[in-house]
């Protein structure tokens, strides 16, 4: 546990965005006795091919809940419209209403490319909010911050109109059990519509076979950090030495210009017991 816990904050557009991206660091923090707060811009009532939206939104509200609780998460829900998110000033008013609620030492968040409109939305509206949250007269009802906070986007594998640039690789080899267990509460979305939409769902074993899905889900999961942990390996090994060339599984970050800037203090404060 530490004596100086931060505030971190994780902002994506559907439930089960945060963990797939960044449960790892989420579950570190967490371990050492920081705050975490988990919010889903939107409601995710778009993404299914068999339940209709309503009870959709009740069931991923559900999951988002069940996940955060197994690191002892904070979690929230916006409840923007799934896949019809837009840069409105409502939305970013509402993004930073969230921000200064929180006030977060850290923010991580989407980048601006990416394959989803909504992921690349809300890493817009993270862009436009991240001065704003100072500014006293906008969102005059939520007190405005003295200072935002280092705003960090979550890794992806696209490469126009900027590849993704590894500010910040961690370890999370050892964090495996608890994103296994996290993800595996979004049963709507990786063990239905994401195998019924990429055409794998018939590779997903039965609701009945608890243990089968959950190795076929730590496989599934696997593959992204250890993608990362490949790609990056020079950054892993400046910053853990000889570990970081066995390194087998990383989530990385990427700075963002628009918010407080990384600083070599503020990296160590933020990152320094990873």
């Amino acid at each position: 546990m530490t004596d100086n816990p931060l505030r971190i904050l994780v902002i994506g557009a559907h439930p089960d965005d945060a963990e797939l991206h960044v449960g790892g660091i989420m579950a570190l923090y967490r371990r050492q006795g920081h705050s975490v707060r988990i919010i889903s811009v939107t409601d995710g009532a778009a993404g299914h091919h068999v339940l209709p939206p309503d009870e959709l939104r009740q069931v991923r509200a559900l999951e988002l809940a069940r996940s955060a609780a197994v690191i002892g998460a904070e979690q929230l829900c916006l409840g923007f419209p799934d896949g019809a998110l837009t840069t409105s000033i409502e939305t970013r008013l509402a993004i930073i209403r969230a921000i200064r609620a929180f006030a977060p030492d850290l923010l991580i968040t989407h980048r601006t490319n990416d394959y989803h409109p909504d992921h690349r939305t809300v890493g817009q509206l993270i862009q436009d909010a991240s001065y704003m949250v100072k500014v006293p007269l906008v969102a005059p009802d939520v007190p405005a911050l003295r200072k935002d906070p280092v705003v960090m986007f979550m890794a992806d594998f696209f490469t126009r109109p900027n590849p993704f640039r590894a500010d910040v690789v961690v370890d999370v080899t050892d964090m495996q059990d608890d994103i296994v267990r996290m993800v595996d509460n979004h049963v709507s979305q990786v063990y239905e519509w994401i195998p019924y939409v990429d055409g794998y769902a018939a590779e997903v074993p039965p609701a009945d076979n608890t243990e089968g899905r959950r190795a076929w889900l730590r496989g599934w999961l696997a593959r992204r950090p250890r993608a990362l942990a490949k790609r990056h390996r020079d950054g892993l090994i400046a910053r853990y030495g000889e570990r970081g060339n066995h390194t087998e599984y990383a989530e990385a970050l990427e700075e963002s210009e628009y918010a407080t800037r990384l600083t070599a203090t503020m990296r160590e404060r933020l990152f320094g017991q990873l």
